[in-house]
């Protein structure tokens, strides 16, 4: 399935998982990430900003409010450039204060994704997909939007099960 794309925001370094504070060398969306992509064929994209957020946990989480409260679009890193090539897009990221980190936003609003399919995968410690899926419903109006997955993100890395199947079902 060559025409799938997988696009994922994910933080490494310090994440909240089961309670605690941890380092992690991959963020949980990437390896959501990985697990679509191997389960398709589909291309890897990742959605980053050019302005990083700090390192620490609760410093990066109030950044993020911060995007939230000010419906900002933050400068993306890079940007797709064959958005076209794709029927499918499986957009993978995190979910920060109850929605997707305000990054996903400016891709979406980015590439518009009119015509295509897309398909939320979503980490999380507790919230699930909250109105993700609403919500990209009014960011892509002429997307169709296909049903999410939430996937706790301390439970990621055993996941590949879940994902592929998902996209067995939503495929």
């Amino acid at each position: 399935m060559s025409d799938v794309l997988i696009a994922y925001y994910s933080r490494r370094v310090q994440n909240y998982a089961s309670g605690d504070i941890k380092d992690l060398a991959r963020g949980n969306a990437e390896i959501l990430a990985g697990f679509a992509a191997e389960a398709t064929g589909g291309t890897l994209f990742e959605i980053d900003t050019a302005k990083q957020y700090p390192e620490d946990y609760n410093a990066c989480t109030e950044a993020a409010l911060g995007e939230k409260n000010a419906h900002a679009r933050p400068e993306l890193r890079g940007h797709l450039k064959n958005a076209d090539a794709y029927d499918t897009i499986v957009l993978v990221y995190p979910n920060w204060w109850g929605t997707m980190p305000m990054a996903v936003y400016t891709f979406l609003e980015e590439n518009g994704f009119a015509g295509k399919t897309i398909l939320p995968l979503c980490t999380h410690e507790g919230s699930g997909l909250s109105d993700t899926e609403r919500d990209i419903a009014c960011e892509c109006p002429k997307a169709a939007v296909g049903r999410g997955l939430a996937v706790k993100g301390s439970c990621a890395a055993a996941s590949q099960d879940v994902v592929t199947a998902w996209l067995d079902r939503e495929l």
